[in-house]
């Protein structure tokens, strides 16, 4: 199974802990073994810390979904990136969302944390849950 992540870029840290044991679980309880993860915003770094340390004592692939071209600052995991398919030609503005949808159409499930109707996240949360996505909710 394949889980992705939705979050507000804002998000505290506060919320590090929950999602650490969600992950946990999912992989001790649900059989997940894979999983996609933005690079923008807190929440995605806070997924990015918790996988990294994690895949050192589990047997899970994690891949960080690029929107853009590789830069250095993506240079700390960077054996764990991939550009979706056809991102080279969707323009700059519309890379954040075509790389959302790659995530989303290949999980099973999507952690959120969504605190307000507006955003990337609220979208694409609302996506999931048109989708009939498993959604495990953070907020």
């Amino acid at each position: 199974m394949i889980c992705t992540f939705f979050g507000h870029s804002d998000t505290p840290e506060t919320v590090k802990p929950a999602l650490k044991a969600v992950i946990v679980d999912l992989i001790e309880n649900m059989n997940v073994t894979g999983f996609y993860v933005g690079n923008h915003g807190n929440f995605d770094r806070m997924a990015i810390s918790i996988l990294s340390e994690l895949a050192k004592t589990r047997s899970i692939r994690f891949y960080v979904v690029l929107a853009y071209q590789p830069t250095e600052k993506d240079a700390d995991y960077l054996a764990h990136t991939v550009l979706p398919d056809g991102i080279e030609a969707v323009p700059p503005r519309f890379a954040i969302n075509f790389r959302n949808k790659f995530m989303l159409e290949n999980a099973d499930i999507v952690i959120t944390y969504v605190t307000h109707s507006w955003g990337g996240a609220a979208k694409f949360k609302q996506m999931a849950e048109k989708r009939q996505k498993r959604i495990i909710e953070l907020a």
